[in-house]
């Protein structure tokens, strides 16, 4: 992986992301749509509030014979790991390893608020180790 390089330089696919009323009915079957693992949630301004998993939703399926309805505000993880459009390749990498997580939201702040500006996944560096290789 080339040196210097940020997690804008990286990513290859833009934010899919739901709201926090969403049913998880809705979640997965946009998972299963565009073949990913997880959604950014979004409150009303666009500003970050978590994240909702394929992890989660098997955590619903499990604890709920009506997980369909249940929402996202159910289940989504509100500890968030977050990056800056800055922040270098090898510092995300870092993360992704120490948290045991699969992806950072990179996010821009304002005013104390995150908004998501990407999503930067250990597929993305599976993706680039592969290209460069």
């Amino acid at each position: 992986m080339k040196q210097g390089r940020t997690v804008l330089e990286a990513k290859r696919y833009g934010i899919f992301s739901c709201r926090v009323e969403t049913s998880l009915l809705d979640v997965a079957r946009l998972l299963l749509e565009r073949d990913i693992s997880s959604l950014v949630v979004l409150d009303e301004a666009e500003a970050l509030r978590g994240i909702i998993s394929r992890t989660d939703l098997l955590q619903a399926c499990l604890e709920h014979d009506e997980w369909a309805v249940q929402t996202v505000a159910d289940y989504m993880s509100t500890d968030v790991v977050t990056v800056t459009p800055q922040t270098l390749l090898c510092d995300v990498a870092e993360l992704l390893l120490q948290n045991h997580i699969h992806r950072v939201v990179v996010v821009r702040e304002e005013d104390g608020v995150q908004y998501p500006v990407a999503v930067v996944s250990d597929g993305d560096f599976i993706y680039h180790m592969v290209k460069e290789a």
